[in-house]
């Protein structure tokens, strides 16, 4: 009789060498991480420009505030337009768009003929963009990859679009610094222009990639044009499924509750932390957002390279995660030296960058293809569109706690929304089962 290691199992696949030998997948990630890269010189330039010219935070805050409103005012309605055409139709659309916009205002800049209402005009208008570009660019994915490489396919994805934003930053600072900063004015803001130039160009060359993908499944006929009622009432009617899905709802309403109470004291405290603690400073500042960052990536890779890896459900890993990283935000009022917050920060990185990649993949195989991108613009909008108002609170509840109380706070109050959330609400039996097979 033959031995059984005659005839050994051939070994399992890895979903991710699979995927990098499919053309659309590295057309599509290829594009994506162009222009994310190109984003982050935009979004280095966009601010230093505003404050050579003006001096005056105030500007730069209207600035922001005109390119993040529209987007969180409006990106439901793109999720719902990425619905009713397709992903990759309304997606190239908004890289047309962002090519001219950009290339328009590196045009100003470089010539010296910009003045801040264009400024003004420029960032509505890419705002704008961005609503409808979010969930084309969040929506693609599952119609170019098969569902079973969803998730190696977003952990290859999100970890790109991690290591653009911590090279972007460096390169376009780089780029500031060596061909002029704005400093002396517009005239001699030449280093600023080329950057706004290579995020158009980026755009470019992403919608020529974008042209070489094939999705899975031949794109719907183009719908005729429709009212704007028709168009709310395809929101309203994917809220509705949400709502009706036990838990999508369950896990919205948790993660309205986490942008709400805790992205606030993140995007304030430390900062505030850095610079009010005579130990740390700016470079500490830089040090912790690179740890984060860093851990943020490895817990994307270490998603890929563990995909079956749960504490029970993954309902319940979520809770788990989210009640370690609350224990470890405690203590960070307290730090003293820049290895405590860099080690808290790459902790709570990694256990974050982690379940980000199961996240998405579970979103994208749980929603009827028809809803993806509602549900994608719902995802963004819940920390695009609840987030600054928590930042908002943050300022005004810092002007009468210390920093200690703030982030002992923030944590304990995570510890007990996932308290909550697993005594009172079906968020624990979550799986990553598709709907249809349940």
């Amino acid at each position: 009789m033959p031995s059984t290691h005659d005839n050994p199992a051939p070994p399992r696949a890895d979903p991710r060498a699979a995927l990098l030998r499919d053309p659309n997948f590295r057309w599509l990630t290829s594009g994506s991480a162009l222009t994310m890269l190109g984003d982050q010189f935009t979004l280095i330039a966009l601010p230093w420009l505003v404050l050579q010219m003006t001096g005056d935070t105030l500007v730069l805050g209207t600035v922001l505030a005109l390119m993040s409103v529209p987007r969180a005012l409006f990106i439901l309605i793109g999720g719902a337009l990425v619905d009713r055409y397709s992903p990759k139709e309304v997606l190239m659309l908004t890289k047309y768009i962002n090519l001219v916009l950009l290339a328009l205002l590196s045009g100003l800049v470089l010539t010296g003929t910009l003045t801040l209402w264009m400024v003004y005009a420029l960032s509505l208008a890419i705002g704008l963009s961005t609503a409808f570009s979010i969930p084309a660019g969040t929506s693609l994915m599952p119609h170019v990859v098969p569902r079973a490489q969803l998730q190696a396919a977003n952990g290859i994805s999100l970890g790109l679009r991690q290591l653009t934003m911590f090279l972007g930053p460096l390169l376009a600072g780089l780029l500031i610094v060596l061909f002029g900063d704005g400093s002396a004015g517009t005239a001699s803001a030449t280093g600023i222009g080329i950057a706004f130039a290579l995020d158009a160009l980026s755009f470019g060359v992403s919608a020529w990639t974008l042209a070489k993908v094939r999705t899975l499944v031949a794109a719907a006929p183009a719908a005729t044009a429709a009212a704007p009622q028709a168009v709310l009432a395809s929101v309203a009617q994917g809220l509705a499924h949400f709502w009706r899905d036990r838990e999508l709802r369950t896990c919205f309403l948790y993660w309205s509750a986490i942008a709400l109470f805790i992205m606030g004291p993140i995007h304030i405290a430390v900062p505030v932390l850095a610079s009010s603690t005579p130990t740390l400073g700016a470079a500490a500042f830089g040090t912790m957002l690179g740890a984060h960052g860093a851990g943020t990536l490895a817990g994307m890779v270490a998603s890929g390279m563990f995909p079956r890896l749960r504490v029970g459900s993954l309902g319940l890993t979520i809770l788990v995660f989210d009640a370690i990283i609350g224990l470890l935000f405690i203590p960070m009022g307290m730090i003293h030296a820049v290895w405590q917050g860099a080690a808290l920060m790459l902790a709570i990185g990694l256990l974050g960058g982690f379940m980000q990649v199961r996240v998405f993949t579970w979103i994208q195989q749980r929603v009827p293809p028809m809803l993806i991108g509602r549900a994608m613009s719902l995802f963004m909008f819940i920390f695009m569109g609840l987030a600054p108002i928590s930042a908002a609170v943050t300022g005004w509840l810092m002007k009468s706690i210390t920093l200690t109380q703030l982030f002992a706070a923030s944590g304990g109050t995570l510890v007990v929304l996932v308290a909550l959330a697993f005594v009172l609400t079906p968020l624990r039996q979550v799986t990553d089962a598709p709907a249809a097979a349940r």
